[in-house]
């Protein structure tokens, strides 16, 4: 008679993982990409095996360099944003409470609740965490997943590394008459495999992701082999 109140269990929605798996992918589709239309530029170019090592490891550590920066800097500047949004809020509450509760009761009433529900639901959020409640309804702010720039930071080189590797391990394994044939192929692999990966953890269609990566990879890897045929200064 009261299973209704018994608790369910709880859904797992792909977009509970869309922030790190978009940040995982991104980096990785990177470190793949880059490496592999770099190294695929050298050796379309008849470069040696100590050019083409040279070349990736050099690749590999500026790559993740980069993405460490430039995801510091971003993080850094979002959460300088969230942080005055925060103050700015937080004053407003001191000074002006009952206008705040009104202004949350019309984000409510947008919503569909009527006038007198949508100032006790108001009124009683704001009594339990005012900030909490204009942060997440107001200003769209979690402040449970507020920025990290650090954290994004390694994160950001980590994965842009732990696909770099990849093509920079075939390109050393290879023969070096080889490489670039081995390495675009290889590469193809690498860029279906993340996608039918990012495709499997965040629920999406896996033959298009798969599709989107590789065409998009094969027109990256076409652009960078001209690029080192056309400065090919072998006779």
């Amino acid at each position: 008679m009261l299973a209704w109140l018994q608790p369910k269990p709880k859904e797992k929605h792909a977009m509970a993982s869309v922030g790190w798996l978009r940040a995982a992918v991104l980096g990785a589709n990177d470190g793949i990409l880059s490496l592999s239309g770099l190294l695929i530029g050298v050796s379309s170019a008849d470069a040696s095996r100590r050019s083409i090592a040279l070349t990736g490891v050099s690749g590999l550590i500026a790559g993740a360099m980069s993405m460490a920066a430039g995801e510091y800097v971003s993080v850094s500047s979002q959460a300088d944003l969230e942080s005055a949004d925060l103050d700015l809020e937080r004053q407003e509450m001191e000074q002006n409470w009952d206008e705040e509760v009104v202004e949350l009761s019309n984000v409510y009433m947008t919503r569909g609740l009527d006038q007198e529900l949508a100032h006790t639901v108001a009124t009683k959020l704001m009594e339990h965490d005012a900030l909490e409640a204009h942060a997440r309804e107001e200003l769209g702010i979690n402040m449970y997943s507020v920025a990290k720039p650090v954290q994004a930071s390694f994160s950001s080189a980590g994965a842009f590394s732990a696909g770099a590797i990849l093509p920079l391990a075939t390109a050393l394994l290879s023969p070096v008459e080889h490489v670039t044939i081995i390495l675009t192929f290889s590469t193809l692999f690498f860029l279906a495999f993340l996608g039918f990966v990012g495709a499997q953890i965040g629920g999406a269609n896996k033959m298009r992701a798969i599709l989107r990566v590789t065409i998009l990879g094969v027109i990256a890897m076409a652009v960078t082999s001209l690029v080192g045929k056309f400065f090919d200064t072998e006779p």
